[in-house]
């Protein structure tokens, strides 16, 4: 065993001793009970271990890491990441439901609601109120910014599944948005979920100064726009079926397309909550990291799994020759690279509250693990 990885294997194994049966803190059991995790939080103060000439000082640095560790389990409560997000999920659909009511023209608030309130893993408003939480902040207060995340993402979901875009039957085990209610329905709709989706999050959210306000929203839509999203888009649709496209353009599709949607959620909750700028900046890298993953996860999915798996047409990426990771680096190397995003973003929690940041560990776990 080396130096290094001998000095992570100590330090976790001293962070284990003790009663193992004992109760640890959500944040402690999932970064002392996680080996990847565990390497996360102890190999830089490790390596500046093995490397510094000042042996004494350094062993002293890690010491005192090993305390705090320590020290968060004793609260004695347990994290359930099951429970948090049927409990988060159950808050954002109740909240949706209320900010999108049927009134008149009712057919078309019905076709509004259709793809927005259909079964979805709400990854984005979820990510956007604990990022939230994390820094200090209120659900109650991330709530409306969370919902209008969750109206723009709708939006993509019915625009891409059009014919003129990924042109798709299937979304969420349901029939597309333009398969129940029209193309020209379908994009009237999104227009009006956008406008819908700033006017929520400005007018209901309560507690926050204008400035941070204006600051949220200017974020929120340069992540959505022709710089952000939607330039991943356009150059998804133009790269198709090209055989000269390499890894750098596929990452910046990826990127703008998927990782950008995480960026907005994470760095809008954080900015409500009342982030510093280093926390938002430290954020802003993990959500980059998190999109990014979900969406090379996402791609592995597409030709390991069936339709009825994914609620979703399986293959369709294959058959458009769109671009992929499997396809331009093999599945193996998709999941090694899934990985590697993975250590990425928990690196950026470390240093937050072990509690508050449990639930993000945890959501980086299920995304890397996710099977639909």
């Amino acid at each position: 065993m080396s130096m290094l990885k001998g000095v992570i294997h100590n330090l976790a194994k001293l962070g284990t001793r003790g009663n193992p049966s004992r109760s640890r803190s959500a944040g402690t059991k999932l970064l002392l009970y996680s080996e990847e995790t565990t390497k996360v939080i102890f190999r830089p103060k490790a390596r500046a271990f093995c490397n510094s000439k000042d042996l004494s000082k350094n062993e002293a640095e890690v010491i005192k890491h090993e305390n705090i560790c320590r020290g968060a389990g004793k609260s004695g409560t347990f994290f359930d990441f099951r429970s948090y997000m049927l409990q988060k999920i159950k808050s954002v659909n109740q909240a949706l439901d209320a900010a999108v009511p049927i009134r008149e023209p009712i057919k078309f608030h019905e076709a509004m609601r259709y793809s927005l309130l259909s079964e979805g893993k709400r990854v984005c408003p979820v990510l956007c109120i604990a990022a939230c939480e994390l820094v200090g902040g209120q659900e109650s207060t991330a709530m409306p910014a969370a919902c209008g995340m969750e109206m723009i993402h709708a939006v993509c979901m019915m625009h891409d599944d059009l014919p003129c875009m990924d042109n798709d039957d299937l979304r969420r085990g349901k029939l597309s948005h333009h398969k129940v209610y029209g193309e020209n329905v379908t994009v009237l709709a999104g227009y009006s979920l956008v406008a819908l989706a700033f006017e929520h999050m400005t007018t209901v959210t309560r507690g926050v100064h204008p400035k941070t306000m204006v600051r949220a929203v200017g974020e929120l839509a340069r992540l959505r726009g022709p710089e952000g999203a939607a330039a991943g888009q356009v150059l998804d649709l133009l790269c198709g079926g090209k055989s000269d496209t390499g890894l750098e353009e596929l990452e910046y599709i990826h990127r703008h397309k998927t990782a950008d949607f995480a960026e907005a959620a994470a760095v809008v909750g954080a900015m409500l909550g009342g982030a510093s700028d280093q926390e938002i900046n430290r954020l802003r890298k993990f959500s980059r990291c998190l999109g990014l993953l979900f969406q090379v996860v996402d791609d592995i999915l597409d030709v390991t799994k069936s339709s009825e798996e994914l609620g979703k047409t399986a293959g369709k990426d294959l058959l458009a020759n769109k671009l992929t990771y499997p396809k331009m680096i093999g599945i193996e190397k998709s999941k090694e690279y899934a990985q590697k995003l993975s250590m990425e973003a928990k690196e950026q929690l470390v240093g937050f509250d072990p509690e508050k940041a449990a639930p993000l560990l945890a959501m980086t776990d299920f995304v890397l693990h996710r099977q639909k």
